[in-house]
C-alpha cells in the first residue's frame, strides 16, 4: 500500500461524529445512567446485550454493548483508549438543567471548565467512561489571537452561575 499521508487532505466541512459505541459491563446499569439520569431513549434494544439511545428521534446517538465486557471492571484511566465522549447541548440553560439534575442527585463531577469556546462539565458514567457535557458559545464570540487564530483554554468554570442560568 502506498503511504499517500502527505497528501494534503481535509474532511469535508459538514462531517460529523455521528455517535458513540460504549463497552459496557452491565446494561442495566448504564441505562441507570444514560437513560435515566442523562434521558437519552431507547430506539433499540438486543436482549441484555445491547441497546440504543437517542435524543430527540435520531436513530442512536449512543450504543452500548456487552459483547466482550460483560461484567468487566471499570476502564482504566492509565493507558490508551477514550479520554471521553462528549455531548453537545444547543444552549446553556441545557447545559445547566443538566448539572443541576446531576447535583440534585448527586451525582459525581470530575470536573468543570470554561475553554472559552464552550462551557463543560466532566463525568465518569458507571463504567469509568468519562463524559463531557457542555455547550459551544456563538462562533462570534470564541477568544482569538491578534492574528486571528482560535485561542482555546481553560479556566475554571462557575458552576454556581451555570445552574442559575
Amino acid at each position: 500500500m502506498k503511504n499517500t499521508m502527505s497528501i494534503q487532505y481535509k474532511a469535508p466541512p459538514k462531517t460529523r461524529i455521528g455517535h458513540i459505541h460504549l463497552r459496557v459491563s452491565n446494561i442495566e446499569k448504564s441505562l441507570l445512567f444514560y437513560r435515566d439520569l442523562l434521558g437519552f431513549e431507547i430506539t433499540e434494544r438486543i436482549g441484555d446485550q445491547a441497546v440504543f439511545l437517542s435524543a430527540g428521534g435520531y436513530h442512536h446517538h449512543i450504543a452500548l454493548n456487552t459483547w466482550y465486557s460483560k461484567n468487566s471492571s471499570k476502564s482504566n484511566k492509565s493507558g490508551v483508549g477514550l479520554f471521553h465522549a462528549a455531548i453537545l447541548y444547543d444552549k446553556r440553560e441545557e447545559l445547566a438543567a443538566i448539572t443541576r439534575r446531576l447535583i440534585e442527585n448527586n451525582y459525581p463531577l470530575t470536573g468543570a471548565a470554561d475553554h472559552g469556546v464552550s462551557e463543560a462539565i466532566y463525568l465518569d458514567d458507571p463504567d469509568g467512561n468519562g463524559i463531557e457535557l457542555y455547550w459551544d458559545r456563538s462562533k462570534k464570540d470564541w477568544p482569538r489571537d491578534a492574528d486571528g487564530s482560535l485561542k482555546m483554554y481553560t479556566k475554571n468554570l462557575n458552576v454556581e452561575d451555570l445552574i442559575n442560568a
